[in-house]
């Protein structure tokens, strides 16, 4: 069976075009309510999995990054932090 990208007639998604900014420290909003009431959580991990920590009963879940895509609503607020960055190797390295 041929790639998605090589069907005739496919057209990416519109989640499947856009990629993931995500931060350590973000506030971000999910579609559905948690069970304590909030909606809000705080991103704590970012890799193969978003790990989240809810900001009304303090529960931490671990959630794979294409259902994150999927139950995310907006970004509430941004970190303030700078994202990572591998400083440049020298000469004398």
């Amino acid at each position: 069976m041929p790639v998605r990208r090589e069907m005739p007639g496919y057209t990416p998604t519109r989640e499947a075009t856009v990629t993931l900014d995500i931060r350590v420290d973000d506030v971000v909003r999910l579609r559905k309510p948690h069970p304590c009431g909030s909606t809000d959580w705080i991103v704590v991990r970012v890799g193969a999995d978003i790990g989240l920590r809810c900001l009304g009963c303090g529960r931490r879940v671990l959630l794979p990054r294409h259902e994150f895509r999927r139950r995310l609503k907006t970004v509430v607020a941004r970190s303030e932090k700078p994202p990572f960055q591998i400083p440049p190797r020298t000469a004398d390295e």
